[in-house]
């Protein structure tokens, strides 16, 4: 089973914790690794999550070891999670955590045989998970607070205290980073982050991108355009648009991990409402996100630096993939001008 480690320390119990599968949850579940360990300083954490995300867990202090969950989302296979069930069985986790909420997710703590396991209710997971929380959004009206509270005692009764995601820094000039990707330095850089895993219409329009480059462009900035692979053609369509050498398209060229050592080094980004927005906010970068289809009051940045620019039609929050009427306004209307008055 791969896995990431660190040198065990002495330790009252052992904890594993299910991770979610979005970039943005895995970084916001870091508040509840550090409330876990200001309670229990000497237990180890330990996170199942997919591959991709050990090296973000490798950034959080508070995590031992991450362990690859290698089957895929929404991937049954129940013979697969018996095997890890047993293997992860002689880890002797006195607690588990799971914070999905489908039923699947709840087997691998079942199958190991860890005796206390915490989650909420949801798709019949009676028995799975034997210490029940109930969702309260009036009381947990954030993500990151259902998170926390999961770590707290089921008789906390508050809305918790969240403490803000701090992702560790390595220096891009140090390990060469700088230089694989060709960005001079030093610079005044500003991200870009144009895209969205979760669908289009939580994307501001690549025409509006071009332009808020253009006018940072012409004030002396660097343009740093961040994404996956699966961004590139937005990330190229800004660029053209933009035409200035001083833009740099680093979409598909950089590892996720890669993006929390160079957010660090620009002094703002604008992203969309995403899970390198959540990096960004958790790497202490001047932030203004975009909300269009989505709620800021449900997953918000959690950076005292972070500004929050959203339109508030009638019509959103609608949380769909794409805009159902067809126009985008939540996010058409929003103009770069109003972008350029935020970053100021």
């Amino acid at each position: 089973m791969p896995m990431l480690e660190r040198s065990a320390m002495p330790h009252t119990e052992r904890i594993l914790v299910v991770g979610p599968s979005w970039v943005g949850d895995m970084v916001m579940a870091q508040s509840l690794f550090m409330t876990l360990k200001a309670q229990h300083p000497e237990a180890d954490i330990d996170v199942l999550a997919p591959a991709w995300s050990l090296p973000i867990l490798s950034r959080m202090p508070e995590v031992r070891r991450g362990l690859v969950m290698p089957l895929g989302h929404g991937e049954l296979n129940l013979g697969a999670r018996w095997r890890l069930g047993r293997a992860l069985a002689r880890e002797r986790y006195a607690h588990a955590i799971v914070l999905p909420g489908s039923l699947k997710s709840a087997l691998v703590p079942w199958f190991a045989g860890i005796p206390r396991r915490t989650g909420f209710t949801g798709e019949l997971r009676f028995g799975l998970i034997n210490d029940r929380r109930t969702r309260d959004r009036q009381r947990l009206p954030m993500t990151v607070h259902q998170f926390v509270s999961l770590g707290l005692p089921q008789a906390f009764e508050q809305t918790p205290n969240v403490p803000p995601p701090r992702l560790q820094v390595r220096s891009a000039q140090d390990s060469g980073l700088l230089q694989r990707l060709g960005l001079p330095w030093p610079v005044s850089a500003v991200a870009l982050m144009p895209g969205a895993e979760f669908g289009p219409s939580k994307q501001w329009p690549a025409a509006h991108f071009a332009e808020l480059a253009r006018t940072l462009v012409a004030r002396g900035d660097h343009v740093w355009i961040l994404g996956s692979a699966r961004d590139l053609g937005m990330a190229k369509q800004i660029a053209q648009l933009t035409q200035a050498p001083t833009v740099h398209v680093l979409c598909g060229h950089t590892e996720l991990v890669d993006t929390v050592d160079l957010l660090a080094l620009c002094r703002a980004a604008v992203s969309n409402d995403s899970g390198l927005m959540h990096i960004a906010a958790a790497v202490g970068t001047p932030l203004v996100a975009l909300y269009g289809s989505t709620d800021p009051g449900h997953t918000p940045p959690l950076n005292p630096k972070a500004q929050v620019l959203r339109l508030g039609l009638d019509c959103s929050p609608c949380f769909k993939r794409e805009c159902p009427l067809g126009h985008q306004r939540c996010l058409q209307d929003l103009r770069p001008a109003q972008v350029l008055e935020a970053l100021a």
